[in-house]
């Protein structure tokens, strides 16, 4: 079993030493690691130009559908950061305590770092990157964003001629598949989700899915790459799906748009960053509005080179392996190498990341889709629109539905043009307060992505 780890090269390159792999965690990604590494080991081998062996596993229990014999395995992850023998250490574990930790002590150990940890890279890269620059290693975390789309490097380094001017991205599968059921059948977001629970795609907990907190991980990192700037994901605005109804993905479709649950970036001249994960509404004549079910895709405009559109699974054993394996080619070539001929973590060097300051959700601009629950009589629509108009807001559409039998209220469903935020929950407070207004006003942004 040992021999098919190594690839026997030529015997001018047998003097290479071979790059020696520490796996932590055997879950359904480091399973997948383990496969791809060891189905495509010849073009991996190939690709890194040297032999990459993997030597150490860290896991607290077997995984019986492997054949481990030949790897050292140990119960203790922290041991694979102490073996003196590992030149890359990849963290699948998850979690972010114990992960931390294990990374903290594999890099002051003088090794380079792979993980597929968002919630890792998010909330504490500027410190392990800086840690890691400090011992002239590399974290590298493709995986951490969008599975097997190579995004990060795409952006770090693909798009590094542009001045990136903004990007949305459909980052969580879990989401963009409740969302399509919810258009395609009609059903209830309760009825999807219990669904996507029995399917595998959202946890127990779905929490970290359908409430935003997942894309707004992986949208800090894509965002600081983006612009140049420290990981600060305690500012992202974060708003779930949970409270969008079936009737209003129905009404955006009359409309021609689709509902996404969309992580935002965009640099505003002279103001700062927006930096926001929530429901959307985007025009189907966008070719991110047809990513449906479990897919994700990021949209990313550039100066230089225009809008440039990224597709493909974000999660999953192999498509996140994919990414994880393609770190593990890059930083075996970092192995031996001088230092200082790595990429930059967040693709500009440490001490020239720019801390912009974070725009207030109140301050962004962006037009808007309205439902009002309205008594059916007349003047009522005069005073809903005559509201918005003294609050400088247009309306570009507008539908009104008959009343059903036995009720005196019909849905009314209006598409402003773009406000300011504060200015939009002005107006709706004050439609709110009309007696012929019955219940909350239904809000959801819109986004053109031209």
């Amino acid at each position: 079993m040992a021999d098919c780890w190594r690839f026997v090269y030529p015997l001018e390159e047998r003097s290479l030493k071979p790059v020696n792999i520490g796996l932590c965690g055997l879950g359904t990604v480091g399973g997948g690691t383990l496969t791809v590494l060891k189905r495509n080991l010849l073009d991996i081998n190939a690709h890194a130009g040297k032999s990459v062996v993997l030597t150490h596993i860290g896991a607290r229990r077997d995984n019986p559908a492997f054949d481990l014999s030949g790897i050292k395995v140990s119960r203790d992850v922290f041991a694979v950061a102490d073996d003196p023998e590992v030149d890359i250490l990849v963290e699948l574990i998850g979690g972010t305590s114990v992960a931390k930790e294990l990374v903290l002590r594999a890099v002051r150990s003088g090794k380079h770092v792979v993980t597929a940890n968002k919630a890792l890279i998010a909330e504490f890269g500027n410190e392990l990157f800086a840690e890691a620059a400090k011992h002239n290693v590399v974290i590298a975390y493709e995986a951490a964003v969008a599975g097997g789309i190579p995004i990060i490097r795409a952006m770090r380094e693909g798009l590094a001629a542009n001045k990136i001017e903004w990007l949305a991205g459909i980052i969580n599968g879990t989401g963009n598949f409740i969302l399509t059921e919810m258009r395609d059948k009609g059903r209830a977001f309760e009825d999807v989700l219990k669904e996507a629970q029995e399917l595998g795609y959202a946890e127990a907990d779905p929490t970290f899915d359908v409430e935003g907190i997942d894309a707004a991980h992986k949208l800090v990192i894509l965002a600081s790459i983006a612009f140049g700037m420290p990981l600060q994901f305690d500012k992202v605005f974060t708003e779930g799906i949970s409270t969008i109804s079936t009737e209003d993905v129905a009404y955006a479709g009359e409309l021609g748009y689709q509902v996404k649950h969309l992580g935002i970036t965009r640099k505003r001249p002279n103001q700062g960053i927006e930096l926001r994960v929530h429901p959307t509404l985007i025009p189907n004549s966008r070719l991110i509005a047809n990513v449906d079910g479990v897919m994700n895709a990021v949209l990313v405009k550039g100066d230089a080179v225009g809008p440039t559109l990224y597709y493909g699974p974000g999660a999953g054993a192999e498509p996140t392996a994919s990414a994880v394996v393609s770190d593990i080619v890059d930083v075996s070539r970092l192995v031996g190498a001088e230092s200082g001929s790595s990429v930059p973590h967040l693709g500009f060097a440490l001490d020239k990341l720019v801390d912009y300051p974070i725009l207030p959700i109140e301050e962004v601009e962006t037009a808007y889709y309205i439902r009002i629950s309205a008594l059916d009589r007349p003047g009522v629509l005069s005073k809903i629109t005559q509201i918005l108009s003294d609050a400088g807001i247009s309306i570009e559409a507008l539908i009104q539905k008959e009343p059903k039998e036995g009720q005196d209220h019909v849905p009314v469903i209006l598409l402003t043009n773009r406000a300011i935020e504060k200015q939009i929950i002005a107006a709706i407070k004050k439609i709110e307060a009309l007696d012929s207004i019955n219940g909350k006003v239904v809000r959801i942004r819109v986004e053109s992505l031209k």
